[in-house]
């Protein structure tokens, strides 16, 4: 069996490769080729390109790239042709993933769209994109499934996968024994994985940062970077602000920052998830350009930013979307992480509801269940059919 993956973030690169292995642990003859990156690779994957090395987001980031993805485009549909895959696997990354569904089908390949765009939130007319060029959805939240359901779509919930990587990681306890035995206070500072987000929303994290140290004077800042560039550039915006801030930068420790804060300040991401697996209190912003935000506003059909909200139907991370001034929207943040830091017991409240909403909305075994969904409907005749 031949599967064909096409994978643009590096958050899906991580998701693709737990799926690779639950795959070939159920068919050890599969072979995996396609767009992805690293860690696909890692698990005996043919990357054909590197597509999570242009994971960027923005019109004005995508132009100069678009010749690029249109010979990306070609070079799918000549793969597709030649080497007819069982199956086309798409993981989010929609803009690109729409036109290798178009090919796959007219090839005459199954498409598959594992951890679908969200469609609900933003863009609703690219159901249309679904019907027409996709198969199946195997879908990571709960209500994914009735909504696409509701629209004529074959839809699975298999759970995200982000909570069985969380569960099967293992911490750097030295570094998480360093912090949570800190006798200040420890907040986890996320500023995104792309550059575009800490270009957007590092200088007001830093007056955040900086009203906090006003209040609490030894508090002590865990400043999580996704590489060393996005790293290094916040350093040099914090250093042309001048400020004298308890600050400790690392790089690949993100789970060990969120496991080892008092509570976090984040930019809106798929890493909230993550903050819900270790039931940590977070205060969640992102910055939009004022020109944007009334367009963005037209699209959007949903009054939060974070997908554990989402999941739960209720605002367990307060969020805020900042655009034009944010002065009137950055004193809510700091009152909410003040609160959290000066009154461990408001702490624990919301802790004690992370732990409540978890138990109830939270399933684990993503990959195997995604491989079993993919298997039982490739592999008519097979065990997996007959129980599915």
């Amino acid at each position: 069996m031949h599967l064909f993956f096409s994978v643009g973030e590096p958050s899906g690169d991580q998701h693709a490769a737990h799926l690779i292995q639950s795959l070939k642990k159920k068919n050890p003859n599969i072979k995996c080729s396609g767009f992805g990156g690293p860690l696909m690779k890692e698990e005996g994957v043919d990357v054909i390109y590197p597509l999570t090395n242009l994971a960027v987001m923005g019109i004005w980031k995508v132009l100069p790239l678009l010749w690029t993805f249109i010979k990306l485009v070609g070079q799918a549909n000549r793969y597709l042709k030649e080497h007819k895959p069982d199956a086309v696997i798409l993981i989010d990354f929609p803009g690109f993933n729409w036109w290798i569904a178009r090919k796959a089908k007219a090839a005459g390949i199954p498409v598959y769209y594992y951890l679908p765009p969200q469609l609900w939130a933003w863009g609703s007319w690219r159901i249309k994109r679904m019907r027409k060029y996709v198969d199946h959805i195997l879908t990571g939240l709960s209500f994914e499934k009735k909504w696409y359901e509701e629209r004529g779509l074959a839809a699975e919930y298999v759970g995200h996968p982000f909570f069985d990587e969380v569960a099967d990681y293992q911490l750097d306890t030295g570094f998480c024994d360093r912090w949570k035995n800190s006798s200040v206070p420890v907040v986890g500072v996320l500023p995104g994985s792309r550059n575009s987000e800490i270009e957007k929303n590092w200088k007001t994290m830093l007056i955040i940062m900086k009203e906090l140290s006003a209040k609490h004077q030894k508090i002590q800042f865990l400043v999580a970077g996704y590489k060393k560039p996005q790293l290094e550039r916040c350093i040099e915006l914090t250093k042309e602000e001048n400020l004298d801030l308890n600050i400790d930068w690392s790089v690949g420790k993100t789970s060990e920052i969120i496991e080892s804060s008092d509570c976090c300040l984040m930019v809106s991401g798929s890493v909230s998830l993550e903050m819900l697996a270790r039931r940590k209190p977070a205060t969640v912003i992102y910055s939009v350009g004022k020109y944007v935000y009334p367009f963005m506003r037209m699209l959007v059909s949903l009054d939060t930013i974070t997908l554990p909200n989402l999941i739960a139907g209720k605002r367990l991370y307060p969020d805020w979307v900042l655009t034009g001034n944010p002065d009137k929207q950055i004193p809510e943040v700091i009152k909410t992480l003040d609160e959290w830091i000066s009154h461990p017991s408001k702490r624990e409240e919301t802790i004690k509801e992370l732990d409540s909403v978890y138990d109830e909305v939270v399933i684990q075994g993503a990959s195997e269940r995604t491989a079993e969904a993919i298997l039982s409907r490739l592999e008519p005749g097979s065990p997996l059919s007959k129980a599915a």
